[in-house]
């Protein structure tokens, strides 16, 4: 799902509310989930998980092609964690 599809449901979903207003809506979170992730914080949501932030330090890679050796900078990555509720749900149950 790409997320003009995850409007369009909302929408579908909330009669009451223009087209614009979920889209803004949608925009916001993401917008303070991308905001807190930038100032380190940790976003939690509960039942469905939790984004951070992870430190990948410094370090030397390997070219594939030539095998040459590479010196890959210290990077951060956006990190998701599912939470119960959602492993649950997508395993039947099983845990």
């Amino acid at each position: 799902m790409i997320k003009s599809e995850l409007v369009q449901k909302l929408a579908d979903k909330n009669p009451h509310l223009y087209q614009r207003d979920v889209e803004a809506i949608v925009n916001a979170i993401l917008e303070e989930i991308v905001g807190a992730l930038c100032r380190g914080d940790r976003v939690e949501l509960r039942g469905f998980g939790a984004f951070s932030v992870k430190n990948r330090p410094a370090r030397t890679g390997r070219n594939p092609r030539t095998g040459e050796a590479v010196s890959v900078s210290e990077k951060y990555v956006p990190f998701f964690k599912t939470g119960k509720e959602m492993r649950l749900r997508l395993n039947g149950g099983d845990e």
